[in-house]
């Protein structure tokens, strides 16, 4: 096991992530909270498919659960934020 200097960007914010929400998935409105952007803004990527991470809706629905996998999650923001 790796020591915390030794993790990688990716690997301290899926721990982050795990800790925090005490889950291997996060809500949209977990996400929302995680990019701190309105629910029309997150209903709107989730219907473009863009802007977001990969996602799983629980359902065949209009209104079905959608689900964020936590490491998909730490990917995303890894990639998506800028670190100095």
């Amino acid at each position: 096991m790796r020591t915390k200097e030794e993790q990688t960007s990716e690997e301290k914010l899926y721990n982050y992530l795990a800790k925090k929400y005490d889950a291997v998935v996060l809500s949209k409105e977990q996400l929302r909270e995680e990019l701190g952007i309105g629910k029309s803004t997150m209903d709107r990527y989730v219907c473009q498919n863009v802007g977001i991470p990969p996602y799983k809706k629980l359902g065949t629905s209009k209104n079905s659960k959608v689900v964020f996998n936590i490491l998909d999650v730490a990917k995303f923001l890894d990639n998506t934020i800028a670190t100095n």
